[in-house]
């Protein structure tokens, strides 16, 4: 049985960059049901019993009933991705990486700000309903990717750890920025904690 990553903020805290309305909607409504629907899916197949939502995305192909591999993909898929994308914000955010990760990503995009460029114009262009990831290899390199829905990454790859996800499905910012997407994506730097993604990045 998952349960549902505890904000240690107030849906209020990550204002006005993201508002009140949306958090409590996003996190009480959309991740509830993700979590949900996710067990419920999962009772259909016992040998998904004692692995981890990384062990189930990653070897999706492997569920042989297809309406239980649809259901988890759809639905683990929202629930990983939104753990990551709330384990990331805060309203005491440390804006600018540092260390290990500020030498790769300089390596990797040239610098931090070319990184955010890459990342905002990744989730900009995403057709629909997705979202835009950063994602390191086994070995530290770092990917910046895109996936339509609530696929991730990490779906089908083990290599791979997403480590910065930005939901730009409509109901992460459409109450506030309505069908601006890149205001919400260039407020969404103000609240992205780079010390927690330091620690997926030093973790994977």
């Amino acid at each position: 049985m998952f349960k549902q990553y505890e904000l240690p903020y107030a849906f209020s805290s990550l204002e006005p960059h993201i508002d009140e309305l949306t958090m409590e909607t996003h996190y009480t409504k959309h991740h509830a049901a993700y979590t949900n629907n996710l067990n419920a899916a999962l009772e259909k197949d016992a040998s998904l019993k004692d692995k981890s939502i990384e062990e189930i995305l990653s070897s999706l192909s492997s569920i042989k009933d297809e309406g239980v591999r649809t259901a988890v993909r759809n639905n683990g898929g929202g629930y990983y991705n939104h753990n990551l994308y709330f384990s990331i914000l805060s309203p005491e955010a440390v804006t600018k990486p540092a260390g290990d990760l500020l030498a790769q990503i300089e390596a990797d995009f040239g610098s931090f700000d070319q990184l955010k460029e890459k990342l905002a114009s990744l989730a900009a262009t995403r057709f629909g309903s997705g979202w835009a990831w950063l994602s390191a290899t086994k070995d530290g390199k770092l990917i910046a990717s895109s996936s339509p829905n609530q696929d991730n990454p990490l779906m089908d790859d083990a290599s791979l750890t997403p480590i910065l996800g930005i939901d730009v499905w409509e109901h992460a910012y459409y109450l506030k920025y309505k069908n601006l997407r890149g205001d919400y994506v260039n407020a969404f730097w103000n609240v992205v904690d780079w010390n927690a993604v330091s620690k997926l990045y030093n973790n994977r």
